[in-house]
């Protein structure tokens, strides 16, 4: 049961969430013609009257990128201005989750992105941790990514996502938590809504943005993080054979956080982790605003 936030954004208003509702002839829902961000909120561990959000301006900037994919113009700092507000008027304090979308509001029946409406939301849920901390057993996917040439994979559309919920159910059916599934050319690509990392002999790699992965602003953050702590990151293709024998294999995203991965299929990976665990204590200090480097990583909402 999910508890969510009272206040929702819809329609250039904020209403009650119980109240936010679209109709069934939404042209979104049948096309799948909608893109989504997510971002985490906690309330700041000095003073609970502030709610931390991490990295809001990236995150703002890729909901725009995806919305101009939909061939909508949402300036990201239109995006940054309703997320503050409605942080504001729903006054969490608890960890919580912000989902912002965009999507063809028209009630058409044509599939199409020209002369259609355009609407925006925003709306939010208590969240903890959405994978166990304690690590995750994951299997190869049947079901492949797509690839860029026929899908713009560097938004979040929500269309997208069929493949994440096929590979997802498909994984935790047969016993599994997670799937990760490979990209056309037979190449590690991701999980079902994570970017993939894998350390071997002291090295952090992880598959570059040619091998069709989302750009993942918890990614990028891991990666320029581990720069600064002196570990060498290697952005390339990555194989299936190289995470059954790699020293630690971890799941980064803004749900997922750093998540390490225990089991692939049915090889067992090394009980001591001890660069994701630097690499998580490291992200989980920034976002806590605990860490002077990444201040400008952070953005502050006083509920007051």
């Amino acid at each position: 049961m999910h508890n969510f936030l009272p206040t929702a954004y819809l329609q250039g208003q904020f209403i009650p969430f119980k109240d936010a509702n679209i109709s069934i002839a939404t042209h979104a829902l049948h096309y799948g013609t909608g893109a989504f961000g997510g971002l985490r909120g906690i309330p700041d561990p000095n003073n609970p009257r502030q709610i931390l959000l991490f990295r809001l301006d990236r995150h703002c900037q890729r909901l725009s990128n995806s919305a101009r994919l939909l061939q909508f113009d949402l300036p990201a700092d239109k995006i940054e201005h309703v997320i503050v507000d409605f942080i504001k008027k729903n006054q969490p304090t608890v960890s919580f989750y912000i989902r912002p979308f965009v999507y063809t509001s028209d009630l058409g029946i044509a599939p199409r992105l020209h002369n259609i409406e355009k609407d925006f939301f925003v709306y939010g849920l208590e969240l903890g941790d959405y994978l166990s901390p304690d690590g995750v057993a994951c299997r190869i996917s049947s079901w492949y990514r797509q690839e860029d040439r026929s899908l713009p994979l560097r938004g979040k559309i929500s269309g997208a996502y069929i493949t994440s919920s096929l590979a997802k159910t498909e994984a935790v059916e047969s016993g599994f938590d997670e799937a990760i599934l490979m990209n056309s050319q037979g190449k590690v690509c991701e999980a079902s809504g994570m970017n993939l990392f894998l350390i071997r002999n002291g090295q952090l790699i992880t598959p570059g943005y040619e091998q069709d992965i989302l750009e993942g602003i918890t990614r990028d953050s891991v990666t320029t993080i581990a720069k600064a702590m002196g570990l060498t990151v290697i952005e390339r293709p990555v194989d299936k054979s190289e995470l059954f024998i790699a020293d630690e294999v971890f799941l980064s995203g803004t749900a997922a956080k750093i998540t390490p991965v225990k089991q692939i299929e049915n090889y067992h990976l090394p009980q001591e982790k001890p660069i994701t665990s630097q690499l998580r204590d490291k992200l989980t200090a920034i976002t806590e605003n605990r860490d002077p480097d990444y201040a400008d990583w952070v953005y502050t909402v006083s509920l007051d």
